[in-house]
């Protein structure tokens, strides 16, 4: 069953990595018979542009195998490779870590062209959708948007904290996918430059914010443009009023928020700094003046301050702490708009028709070529989209439901006939509550869920849903999303072996 029409898809360490990456399907070392050198972002881009074209290309991927393109950092040998390219692409629609994009705009040759597939993707027969995040927390989910066009490839936008009025401390920092903080504001030691951080435009990040205090707070940011040949130009400030604590009050005339998605958000167009929100009435995000709203946190926020030694610029350990959280583990980027569209195959069409038109503008002798391999897969990917979609008719309509630790499947669940339960992670550097693991049994206990997917190169993201997973008796099974690995390296068997572990795991025998 599928959600829409069928469509036919007509140094030491430097030496080190250079010899992994070799070994690694679609990582290869350079052919001497290929006409162009072509460098993507990721593996699934990277196999899609060796089907087309075979041997003229000789195609080498940024983030390796294992690796997560929402927060690889770049090495010295990835940009090395990439001033060689004749061509580059990437997936766009803010899929990648932004120190990728800036990499890639800094080192590779201006005549090279920069590809980032999926932005026009509907042009060539592709569909994008909107990104749905909805984690349900109890408390406000306040992240850090970017609205506006900035001019120059590979620009971004700095946001400065510059003022902070208030009965205590406030930082702002993210958890990585280790677990390790990496800290953006931090007033106890004054603000100045450092206290701040870079977005490309069009984006959101998730951060964590820590109070060390109850009572009101006012926060005044501050942000300008900044391009790589690094002219900056100022773009507006605003103050934003925090409220910490169930016995602090908001200023009369002004409404309150306190749970749901947010963002401090600055537009880079109109200078104008305010806070975004989603609206459950419109689904579009409402933009609510910074002086006119409060951004609420309760006493439920209530933490206290680890005790591991990299939370130690929180205050001393076992200290209370008010915590707007994280929640989504990791450094993760990203725009309104769901990057992961080839989870659909029928869209994996759309890449290779893209793939295909930009090879033959790079090589116009290659034409006869790219087009006829073209063809070829694009024959591949259509009994391979009818593949998935057989096996996964299989599931009973009660088990159609994806908890995934990664919010990676949402083109997968509409083009097959599936439902997105839920993405689950933990929130960073806490642990999860008796409550917090009871809701998530619960969760699944509701839903009958028979099984949940850990994605392989997110898995050591994952312990509380292993964990209660096991404690339910239901099915721990795996599913790519982002990434591949040693035992599944190309995107046919990616999308064949999520089919049927799809099918087995959520089947009518599954539990």
């Amino acid at each position: 069953m599928r959600g829409h029409p069928r469509r036919t898809i007509t140094t030491a360490a430097l030496i080190a990595a250079s010899t992994l990456l070799s070994g690694c399907s679609g990582l290869q070392a350079s052919s001497s018979d290929a006409e162009l050198t072509v460098s993507t972002t990721t593996a699934i881009i990277a196999d899609l542009v060796e089907q087309v074209g075979g041997d003229r290309v000789d195609a080498t991927s940024i983030v390796p195998h294992h690796g997560d393109p929402h927060s690889y950092e770049p090495s010295p040998g990835d940009a090395a490779k990439v001033t060689e390219a004749d061509i580059v692409f990437s997936n766009g629609l803010l899929l990648e870590e932004p120190g990728i994009m800036k990499m890639v705009h800094t080192n590779a040759q201006k005549s090279a062209p920069k590809i980032e597939i999926a932005e026009k993707l509907e042009e060539y027969g592709g569909t994008v959708m909107k990104l749905e995040e909805d984690l349900g927390l109890d408390v406000l989910w306040l992240g850090w948007a970017v609205e506006g066009e900035v001019a120059g490839d590979g620009s971004q936008v700095r946001t400065t904290a510059t003022k902070l009025d208030g009965p205590g401390e406030l930082r702002v920092y993210l958890t990585d996918t280790l677990g390790k903080p990496k800290v953006y504001v931090d007033s106890a030691d004054g603000l100045d430059e450092a206290d701040s951080f870079t977005l490309p435009p069009e984006a959101h990040t998730h951060v964590n914010w820590a109070f060390s205090e109850p009572g009101t707070y006012r926060l005044t940011v501050g942000g300008q443009t900044e391009t790589l040949d690094g002219k900056t130009a100022e773009i507006g400030t605003g103050t934003f009023t925090f409220t910490v604590g169930d016995d602090t009050e908001a200023p009369e005339g002004t409404s309150v928020l306190d749970g749901g998605h947010a963002d401090v958000a600055l537009n880079a167009e109109t200078g104008k700094v305010y806070v975004r929100a989603d609206d459950d009435k419109s689904g579009e995000p409402a933009r609510l003046a910074a002086d006119g709203v409060v951004l609420n946190v309760p006493d439920r926020a209530k933490a206290a301050v680890p005790k591991e030694e990299p939370y130690s610029f929180l205050g001393k350990a076992g200290d209370p702490l008010w915590v707007l959280p994280q929640a989504v583990i990791g450094k993760h980027v990203h725009g309104d708009m769901d990057p992961h569209a080839w989870a659909d195959v029928a869209n994996a069409g759309a890449y290779v028709r893209r793939i295909e038109a930009e090879l033959i503008k790079a090589d116009p002798e290659g034409k006869a070529t790219y087009e006829k391999n073209a063809a070829v897969y694009l024959k591949t990917l259509g009994a391979l989209d009818e593949e998935v979609a057989k096996k996964l008719a299989t599931v009973p309509e009660q088990n159609r439901k994806l908890i995934t630790t990664h919010d990676a499947f949402g083109y997968l669940a509409k083009a097959y006939g599936m439902e997105i339960a839920g993405f689950v992670v933990p929130v960073p550097n806490q642990e999860p509550s008796a409550a917090e693991v009871e809701e998530l049994g619960n969760t699944i206990r509701e839903k009958k869920v028979p099984s949940v997917f850990l994605e392989p190169n997110l898995a050591a993201r994952a312990d509380v849903l292993r964990r209660v997973a096991e404690d339910e008796g239901v099915g721990i099974c795996t599913i790519y999303g982002d990434s591949f690995d040693d035992k599944v390296d190309d995107y046919v068997s990616m999308m064949r072996h999520n089919a049927t572990e799809l099918a087995k795991c959520l089947g009518e025998d599954a539990r």
